[in-house]
């Protein structure tokens, strides 16, 4: 398998068959990419682990850093059926990033990243690659190494966007363990959602609740809160941290 690198030419000119809000659309590479500045992943498939629980949400967790530093569109590619697209989009609860389907595979075969999985049953796929294209021309590529597997290295949302704005501030990653009918926890959550700080909820039930939090943060209170893997604490806590975020 070699795997070269596109840069400074055109990306390839194809139509694709697109399944959005429950209809068919048609759109092409003149639309997505003339005179725009977009950032494309591409990736093995649809619903598989990598792609599902890294690649694609934290591209749609830094969109509004992409588009503040000057990034039009966010595209991700994939030799899957406009259906399936459309399906995994829905399952991810993505609404920056567009699924683009290349059912035929003809847009990874002429960037030359359609490679042969069928030694795991998933015939023609793509490479796993990223790629900044300004008006229709690829600036910079990212491709993961020749190797043994599906590696995940520098395809990735950081990596790209370390390059286009390696300053850029990327926002906290905030877990909120919480109990279903906890007073305290309601409160928090509101406290976070009325400064604009997104989280991800970890709803506990009581048969493991005290002890996963016993472990991880040191008291069964609920909620407790972690930012960018350190903890905050509990509500008084949590109060204490919005308050200084002014």
């Amino acid at each position: 398998m070699s795997l070269q690198s596109f840069e400074g030419k055109k990306v390839p000119q194809v139509t694709f068959k697109l399944h959005e809000n429950n209809q068919w659309v048609e759109t092409n590479s003149a639309e997505l990419f003339d005179n725009k500045t977009v950032v494309v992943f591409s990736l093995p498939g649809a619903f598989t682990p990598t792609c599902s629980s890294t690649h694609l949400p934290r591209y749609e967790e830094l969109a509004p850093v992409f588009k503040a530093n000057g990034v039009d569109s966010i595209l991700c590619v994939s030799v899957n059926d406009g259906f399936v697209m459309e399906a995994w989009g829905q399952d991810q609860n993505v609404t920056a990033v567009r699924p683009i389907a290349d059912g035929n595979g003809e847009f990874t075969e002429g960037m030359g990243m359609l490679v042969d999985k069928s030694a795991i049953g998933f015939g023609k796929r793509s490479w796993r690659y990223s790629m900044l294209v300004k008006n229709g021309v690829v600036e910079k590529m990212f491709i993961e190494p020749d190797v043994e597997g599906d590696p995940f290295l520098v395809s990735d949302a950081d990596t790209m966007l370390n390059h286009i704005a390696p300053e850029a501030a990327k926002p906290e990653q905030v877990a909120l363990f919480t109990k279903v009918g906890c007073p305290f926890c309601a409160k928090a959550k509101e406290q976070l959602k009325k400064v604009g700080v997104n989280y991800f909820e970890m709803p506990l039930a009581d048969n493991v609740r005290q002890r996963l939090l016993s472990a991880v943060a040191g008291k069964a209170t609920s909620p407790q809160m972690f930012v960018n893997g350190e903890l905050i604490g509990d509500g008084a806590a949590i109060e204490a941290w919005v308050n200084a975020r002014g």
